[in-house]
């Protein structure tokens, strides 16, 4: 039994935990939405959800290693909401700058509106561990236009 509890506890885990990231993509999610005045979680009508819907995009939010699968689901939502397509990449990690490398060169061809953040872009959370990328500047904004 106690084996069973522990194993299920396990599998509870956060997804931050599981994925190895320093904060849930929540948190990232939710402090950018809210600075951009969008909406999170936004419900498409076959049950998709745009991490966040602001008044001219449909943001996609996701760690630096999964890149290019945010490329698909920002293109998608930009398609059923009729916004322009953004991806909110989230850099946690010194080596993920390659991933940003290879999302630019992807999305200056596709249109894609491209905004970074880091840790330091959530204020009031600890940090969990030094991260050398990212100004940590007040908007914990870099959009490419």
């Amino acid at each position: 039994m106690f084996l069973r509890a522990v194993i299920t506890a396990l599998l509870l885990l956060s997804p931050a935990i599981a994925s190895g990231s320093i904060h849930p993509e929540k948190d990232y999610q939710t402090r950018w939405c809210e600075a951009a005045g969008g909406e999170t979680e936004f419900v498409l009508p076959d049950r998709a959800r745009v991490d966040c819907l602001t008044l001219t995009h449909a943001v996609e939010v996701d760690f630096a290693p999964k890149w290019a699968e945010a490329i698909g689901q920002a293109l998608y939502y930009s398609i059923a909401t009729g916004k322009s397509p953004g991806i909110l990449l989230i850099i946690e990690d010194r080596d993920d700058g390659r991933f940003l490398k290879r999302l630019l060169a992807v999305t200056d061809m596709a249109g894609i509106t491209v905004w970074v953040t880091t840790q330091d872009d959530l204020p009031g959370l600890p940090k969990k561990k030094a991260v050398s990328m990212g100004s940590g500047n007040d908007s914990g904004v870099q959009k490419k236009d």
